[in-house]
């Protein structure tokens, strides 16, 4: 066995990261002798990699000296996973129902970190584009479901995850002021529009869905071309977006949907 790994790559530490958690998943407790032997690597090494993992409460060291067990923090994170999945199983028949209903493409989107998380999507029968948004992170205030996801912030913490204005296309928001006047406009109407913004062409309108204490923890958008999302076309999908918004919303508390 080799007492030393020099130019051992980030991603190989990762890796000998997660198998530590999957060992301590299959064997509930061990000590670093253990791990470093299942790792095929020097004791010093893996001591090192469960301290970084104990400093982010992924292990945690039991009574027993010298032996550690899975931490808190992979609570933290399974009930992160879990609420997501549960959102995307108890919105999916609403989302396709509304595509079916505008014949548009339906989004659901999360705050992840500095950006909207799309969970899930599905496109109605007038869709001219098959991209799949599902995945992807996509800038906060150059997209309806952006804005939405963020207009309940107050200036300090939006600041903190919009961070910097990048243009994607002349008509992206890019003027911090702006911003904020768009927001107060959502707060005050309830929904989001941006035409244009991220994308020449797109347009997207989005409603957001709220927890039991009132507070947003997703949002629904209904997207499809410029052309096609006239003030007169935007005026008839608003009432159905907060239809589905708020079916959502009462699935997840447990009620009965409500129906217009």
């Amino acid at each position: 066995m080799r007492t030393r790994e020099p130019g051992v790559s980030t991603v190989q530490s990762v890796d000998r990261a997660v198998t530590i958690l999957e060992l301590l998943a299959v064997h509930g407790t061990a000590g670093i002798s253990e791990l470093a032997r299942e790792l095929g690597v020097h004791k010093s090494t893996a001591s090192r990699l469960v301290a970084a993992l104990e400093q982010r409460r992924l292990v945690e060291q039991v009574e027993e000296r010298g032996r550690y067990r899975l931490g808190v923090g992979i609570l933290t994170l399974a009930r992160a996973t879990n609420a997501r999945l549960d959102l995307v199983e108890v919105a999916r028949p609403v989302v396709r129902r509304l595509a079916s209903e505008t014949g548009a493409t339906v989004n659901l989107a999360v705050l992840s970190g500095g950006a909207a998380l799309y969970v899930d999507q599905v496109a109605g029968a007038a869709n001219l584009s098959a991209y799949n948004w599902v995945g992807q992170h996509v800038p906060i205030h150059a997209t309806s479901n952006g804005k939405v996801l963020v207009s309940e912030l107050d200036d300090a913490e939006l600041h903190r995850v919009v961070g910097d204005l990048v243009a994607y296309t002349p008509s992206t928001t890019t003027d911090p002021d702006t911003l904020r006047e768009q927001l107060a406009r959502v707060r005050a109407q309830g929904w989001a529009v941006a035409a244009d913004e991220l994308d020449v062409g797109l347009t997207a309108v989005a409603t957001p869905v709220r927890d039991g204490r009132g507070d947003i923890v997703a949002s629904m958008s209904v997207s499809g071309p410029t052309f096609r999302f006239d003030a007169a076309r935007i005026d008839e999908l608003v009432p159905m977006l907060r239809t589905a918004s708020a079916e959502v919303a009462a699935r997840l508390a447990g009620g009965a949907p409500p129906r217009a």
